[in-house]
């Protein structure tokens, strides 16, 4: 944002609950505010030492000369799962707050239920939220708010300007991507015109692929860790939304790897 300072006066003039907690060596003194179920949102900006958090309060991790970088740009979006009786109220946070504007609302097929799903973005796409919510408790998102107990980020999603490059680096780096079921290539040579060539690499990669009249978008996900919390990567060119037609695929191929509840109690 452009300045952290004057979002969180204006926080406060909404009557939003700042938050302050101790500044140890070496820390910034981060603006914060508490959200819907106690859930707390920090400010930073590029215009005080703010901008430099990462570089103050973090220390990097070289690259070893197997695991190199996989060309992931910036955080193109976040996802955050919420009850659903909170839904209008954290839009109505987010849009007060931010200068943000909402998306139409969607309704996804997840094996539990169904979730509702809207996003609040800004003009340039810089910051993109994505809210899941379901009433009922069997859906991944449900789910997850069972274990934190609260409203929270599900997944981040990362770009890149290669997705081909980046899940060959991920792979030669270790990292497990999600199985898509081969019958989903099969229907996307049905719904979209592609070159079987195309096709061909995007499936090796288990890479899932939508359109619009802006342009493409591919995704790339990574298993859930603990059934829970999950990294996407996507890349971009010129397409606005957020692969909605994909959904149900990636729950459904996540849900295949969740535990069994009933065995999980044993």
């Amino acid at each position: 944002m452009a300045n952290a300072a004057a979002t969180l006066d204006r926080a406060e003039k909404l009557r939003e609950t700042p938050f302050r907690q101790k500044v140890g060596p070496g820390e910034l003194e981060v603006p914060a505010v508490r959200g819907m179920g106690g859930s707390l949102l920090y400010f930073v900006d590029q215009q005080s030492p703010l901008g430099q958090v990462w570089d103050i309060e973090f220390l990097p991790v070289e690259a070893t000369s197997k695991n190199k970088p996989a060309g992931l740009t910036a955080v193109d979006h976040i996802s955050q799962s919420m009850q659903y009786d909170e839904m209008l109220s954290w839009l109505l946070f987010y849009t007060s707050l931010l200068d943000v504007q909402k998306t139409p609302q969607l309704d996804i097929s997840d094996p539990g239920g169904i979730v509702r799903s809207q996003v609040v973005q800004t003009a340039d796409g810089a910051l993109r939220i994505a809210f899941n919510a379901s009433q009922s408790q069997h859906t991944q998102s449900s789910r997850f708010l069972n274990e934190y107990f609260g409203s929270g980020v599900q997944h981040i999603a990362f770009a890149t300007d290669d997705i081909i490059a980046a899940a060959h680096q991920l792979k030669a780096n270790g990292i497990e991507m999600l199985a898509i079921p081969e019958n989903y290539y099969d229907d996307l040579e049905a719904r979209v015109d592609l070159p079987a060539e195309q096709v061909r690499i995007i499936k090796a990669n288990n890479i899932l692929y939508d359109r619009d009249d802006a342009g493409e978008y591919f995704q790339l996900y990574t298993p859930s860790f603990k059934d829970l919390f999950f990294i996407e990567i996507v890349q971009r060119r010129g397409y606005r939304g957020f692969g909605a037609i994909n959904a149900p695929i990636r729950l459904h191929a996540q849900s295949r790897l969740a535990p069994d509840p009933e065995t999980s109690r044993l």
